[in-house]
């Protein structure tokens, strides 16, 4: 499983893509985890040049995509513009009233750190991405991406995976895993709550896979265990893959 994409791209036609940026580094991690030497391997292979970071198990993978928070605030800030269909760059857009980004990268980095599992922040996220100097602004190194001629177009429609798969399958676990810890994801949980009310719809109840994990019946060890090996109790989670 990895953290996020090997690069940053937006599919331009049927056969053409555009590719932004080539990340440096890609956290990942394997399950079961004594695979991991053969998956890092593998990675290698199809990616050479890329630092992939092995990570401890899928709560670190999970915490280690950013996608979900920073993709909330950029939909929350521009959802006039993804409603009305125009075009807009997202980074250019990321305004520093949108750098409450920040706000909601705290709640994440205490979850992980409650958790014991090491993650990036978002200012290591957006320079090992982007490419830019880390500085104490997320809407800085934004507009920087913008200015390098990085950014890419944001959503020009509300039914946007930033909202009906990020919400569901992204948030909510970071809420979940927040309450399992008690670091509550108040932004975060805030974020879903207004979503809920934008489309008129419960996308914590969307998320079919914490339903079929049942973590009200497990203790946190049982959790962090299953996350490393894919097995909970008497149960294979999923078979070995990277």
């Amino acid at each position: 499983a990895c953290g996020t994409t090997v690069c940053t791209a937006r599919r331009t036609s049927g056969r053409s893509v555009d590719i932004k940026t080539i990340r440096k580094s890609v956290d990942v991690c394997t399950v079961p985890e004594e695979k991991s030497t053969a998956a890092l391997s593998l990675c290698n292979t199809l990616f050479p040049g890329i630092n992939f970071q092995p990570r401890d198990g899928l709560l670190a993978i999970s915490l280690s995509n950013l996608n979900p928070q920073n993709h909330l605030g950029m939909a929350l800030g521009n959802m006039s513009r993804m409603d009305k269909g125009e075009s807009w760059y997202q980074f250019e857009n990321t305004t520093p009233k949108i750098g409450f980004l920040e706000d909601l990268d705290r709640e994440r980095l205490a979850i992980a750190d409650a958790l014991g599992v090491r993650v990036k922040t978002i200012y290591d996220h957006f320079s090992l991405s982007f490419h830019v100097p880390i500085t104490d602004s997320i809407s800085d190194m934004c507009q920087e991406i913008y200015n390098s001629g990085n950014d890419v177009y944001g959503p020009n429609t509300s039914e946007s995976r930033y909202i009906t798969e990020d919400c569901p399958f992204g948030l909510t676990l970071t809420t979940v895993l927040g309450r399992l810890v008690n670091r509550p994801a108040v932004l975060h949980e805030s974020g879903l709550m207004i979503c809920n009310s934008m489309y008129g719809r419960d996308f914590v109840a969307e998320n079919d896979l914490l339903k079929a994990l049942d973590l009200d019946g497990m203790t946190l060890e049982e959790l962090k265990v299953a996350a490393r090996t894919g097995r909970l109790r008497s149960r294979q989670l999923s078979s070995p893959a990277v």
